[in-house]
């Protein structure tokens, strides 16, 4: 038998490697980009659980907008006053099915534009309203009248998902905060309106609605299973590498 002869089912392992090596260093690159997200996500939620024992502070107004670091600012605990501007309401559409209060279910968060004692309008997120009181003039109760103070979390704006519903351009019903586009749609000031919303705390509003205190700060968190699962695929394909190895090794002896 020949050199050529007794090679060649060797030679049939070169390409066969070759990919295998290309698709498992994805693979790896796969996975330690999950472990890093893992550990950026194990920082967020351990900074967002100090940021919400913090003293609020004052919401920070328009000198301080174009420096704001809104993903940094997140959940930060901020206090403002002023007056609310009801006939402006924004209704983002929610499926509460955790409520800490006791209304829960389809329904919406009500934005309604507070302008402040310096001039500037910030949203504020009063709270979460049923389908049947997302009118303002079914729950007049709330509709709180003069000055206030308002005490929450400062939330980033949200940028709607691609197969997300769009608002409906006749209405203020939303899918995504987006304070920029609630004050378009109701003909407030774009340059006077805070880049972010404040989603206010428990505080119980007159009559019950809107339920405030609602906001969400648990965050997913799969990185550790995507990680198992990226270094897994790597170990099962050289695993299949090494079995076809051996039946081309095994018919060539």
């Amino acid at each position: 038998m020949s050199d050529t002869t007794r090679r060649s089912p060797v030679r049939k392992l070169i390409l066969p490697a070759i990919a295998t090596a290309i698709v498992f260093a994805i693979l790896c690159s796969l996975g330690m980009w999950q472990v890093r997200r893992l550990h950026w996500k194990e920082a967020l939620i351990a900074q967002v659980d100090r940021r919400l024992k913090e003293t609020p502070i004052a919401a920070p107004g328009p000198g301080q907008w174009k420096t704001l670091d809104l993903a940094e600012a997140d959940y930060t605990p901020v206090t403002v006053s002023g007056e609310f501007l009801h006939d402006d309401e924004a209704h983002l559409y929610s499926s509460l099915m955790e409520p800490r209060g006791p209304v829960g279910g389809v329904g919406w968060f009500v934005f309604t534009p507070l302008r402040t004692d310096e001039g500037w309008i910030v949203y504020v997120n009063r709270g979460f309203v049923p389908v049947e009181k997302e009118i303002a003039s079914t729950r007049p109760e709330g509709l709180t009248t003069g000055r206030v103070t308002v005490t929450g979390l400062m939330r980033r704006p949200e940028t709607p998902g691609r197969f997300q519903a769009s608002a409906k351009p006749t209405s203020q019903q939303w899918f995504a905060r987006q304070p920029d586009k609630f004050a378009a749609r109701s003909g407030l000031p774009v340059e006077s309106v805070a880049p972010y919303t404040i989603d206010a705390d428990a505080t119980p509003n007159p009559g019950g609605l809107p339920q405030g205190g609602e906001t969400t700060v648990t965050f997913s968190n799969n990185h550790l299973q995507y990680v198992v699962t990226w270094f897994g695929l790597a170990l099962a394909l050289v695993g299949v590498f090494i079995a076809y190895a051996r039946g081309v090794l095994k018919r060539r002896d």
